[in-house]
């Protein structure tokens, strides 16, 4: 095998070669989801706040896929740079297995959910009904994005950013043109509302899937799945898994932190609650670019960490810090400047607006800071060592920012509820510097 260019490129021109195509399909997938909630927000606030309680389980489907990815893209680009082909290919075999598996489990669990979830948050039946609706719809046809997320990171695992970044284009493309005519019911269609939104999103991630395997087979890419040469190997399984639950876990904290906020946010009212779901989708806009870096950044990672090459993991890791900073410090500013015209696009009551500017403002103030945690939570997925980055995130999320949420909404204000954000992740970003610190010293110790 020729020399990955990921062994041997400059390091700022391979990172922004690699990430940039991550960055933009990531951007165009967050763009979408706030898509969702802006042509759902012209259904009627109880729309949104149905969109928005359902946005925590909708976050279980993607900790299923993006914990998954993670596991097959580390292993991936790791068995490359120590030269392992065959090892690659296995990997990527097995992720497929894992995925369907995932998809059941995703299913069944969102079928479950669904049914009662809600119940607890609200006694609008509208509500109720229409978010029990759209997570039924999200979770029992998840196989598309599960699938398509396996497929996308192998060829991330092999440094192909490209043709994910297409993969995920298109998905993104085909959901933005669906929703106002599902929604609305345009050219002849009955308008479904937020029914109608939920159908738009499989429909696009079931397309991508199929365009991002006909790539992954056809193309040139050069790991190529098997299913005839496929033996279940427990090993490779648990090299997988080894990165990829605590990934997912990762990404489920965030869900189990959302649905508890939406618990001590639901003591203020509904738009407290449709206030906070579109934040979220606002704030994926902002945070996708930094997790596109990461993406890009943490094949590198794993190919020299697997070829010994201590420098270049550490001018990797040091210059996604320092992009992942100033791009986090441009978006304080925004949010500082424009939170009223964020919000307005969600068609907001002056309630809405009221809690919403003062939410965007307080919470922006810690942005440089979720660029650092961000891109070291990412170094230790692609050291291999992604249990860390599950604790920091757990300690960030449920030891720390929920308590002092519960606490500080007992004050009487909603806008003290903020301020437990800020708390979080300035305990969160100390604890990431030092123990990456620690692993990383740890980890090339005795290297030449």
């Amino acid at each position: 095998m020729k020399e990955n260019k990921m062994g041997v490129k400059p390091i700022p021109s391979l990172i922004l070669g690699m990430s940039l195509p991550v960055i933009f399909s990531m951007l165009v997938q967050a763009m979408y989801n706030v898509v969702d909630s802006i042509f759902v927000s012209r259904v009627g606030e109880e729309a949104l706040t149905a969109v928005s309680l359902a946005f925590p389980i909708q976050l279980i489907v993607i900790a299923a896929f993006v914990g998954l990815s993670t596991g097959i893209s580390s292993a991936v680009s790791r068995k490359l740079g120590a030269k392992n082909h065959s090892a690659a290919v296995q990997v990527a075999e097995h992720g497929v297995f894992i995925g369907i598996i995932l998809y059941v489990l995703v299913a069944i669990v969102g079928f479950i959910l669904a049914s009662v979830f809600f119940q607890n948050f609200t006694d609008n039946l509208l509500v109720i009904n229409n978010a029990s609706t759209y997570i039924r719809i999200v979770t029992m046809f998840s196989f598309g994005a599960i699938l398509s997320h396996s497929a996308t990171s192998v060829l991330q695992g092999t440094g192909d950013m490209i043709k994910p970044m297409f993969a995920q284009l298109i998905g993104a493309i085909i959901n933005i043109i669906l929703d106002p005519i599902l929604i609305f019911g345009w050219f002849g269609l009955p308008a479904m509302g937020v029914k109608g939104a939920a159908i738009a999103t499989v429909i696009a991630q079931i397309i991508a899937m199929i365009y991002v395997w006909i790539l992954l087979y056809k193309g040139n890419s050069i790991i190529k799945p098997s299913i005839k040469d496929f033996k279940l190997d427990a090993h490779i399984i648990g090299q997988i898994l080894l990165v990829g639950i605590p990934s997912a876990l990762m990404q489920g904290l965030a869900s189990i932190m959302l649905a508890v906020m939406n618990l001590i946010l639901s003591s203020f009212g509904d738009s407290a609650i449709a206030i906070m779901g579109v934040y979220f989708r606002v704030q994926s806009m902002v945070f996708m670019p930094i997790f596109g870096l990461a993406i890009g950044t943490m094949p590198v990672i794993g190919y020299n960490y697997g070829a010994k090459n201590k420098d270049r993991m550490k001018k990797a890791i040091k210059f996604s810090v320092i992009v992942a900073v100033c791009f986090m410090s441009l978006c304080f500013v925004v949010f500082q400047v424009f939170a009223s015209n964020l919000i307005s696009i969600f068609s907001p009551t002056e309630e809405m607006l009221s809690i919403g500017v003062k939410a965007f403002k307080t919470i922006s103030l810690i942005f440089p800071l979720v660029g650092i945690t961000i891109i070291l939570s990412t170094a230790f997925q692609g050291l291999g060592k992604a249990y860390y980055s599950l604790i920091i995130s757990f300690i960030r999320q449920l030891v720390i920012l929920l308590p002092a949420a519960y606490f500080l909404s007992k004050q009487g204000s909603i806008e003290y509820v903020w301020y437990a954000f800020i708390i979080a992740e300035i305990i969160g970003v100390s604890v990431a510097v030092f123990t990456f610190v620690f692993t990383f010293r740890k980890s090339v110790h005795g290297w030449e």
